[in-house]
């Protein structure tokens, strides 16, 4: 199977469409069955974060996904947010995460870091290679 593209613009309610393909993508790519439900939440999640930045940044930019079975079933979510913004939430400590003086949005991307790492074994979080934005590739095996 190719690459499969998604695309959407940054709100909340495109969030379940992605999660919805990207369950069917990970099933007919050949992912166990019991690994669906991690599947479905960490793909939510991921876009959730993404959304949240471009939110907080005031971005228009499409939310880009794409998934592929090259050898596993692997999800790149990309957001268009400054790589400082979609990156340094990751590094703060929990007790940082919880100060009223975040943002709802600045959290819901702190949080997702956590929540990620929960559900995926195999995350990376890192710069996208075009420039501006962050990349959140998940990767999951296939019983082929």
């Amino acid at each position: 199977m190719a690459t499969v593209k998604l695309s959407f613009s940054p709100a909340p309610v495109h969030v379940r469409t992605a999660r919805l393909v990207g369950v069917a993508v990970a099933r007919r790519a050949g992912v166990r069955e019991d690994l669906l439900d991690e599947v479905r939440l960490a793909i939510g999640e991921a876009c959730t974060r993404a959304v949240a930045l471009h939110r907080q940044y005031g971005l228009a930019d499409p939310v880009l996904v794409e998934m592929s079975d090259s050898g596993a079933y692997s999800v790149r979510v990309v957001d268009r947010a400054p790589i400082e913004a979609g990156i340094g939430l990751a590094a703060l400590p929990p007790d940082e995460l919880a100060k009223e003086s975040l943002s709802e949005d600045a959290l819901t991307t702190g949080v997702g870091f956590a929540l990620l790492a929960g559900f995926v074994e195999d995350l990376q979080v890192r710069p996208v290679e075009e420039g501006i934005g962050t990349e959140v590739r998940m990767v999951w095996p296939v019983g082929r």
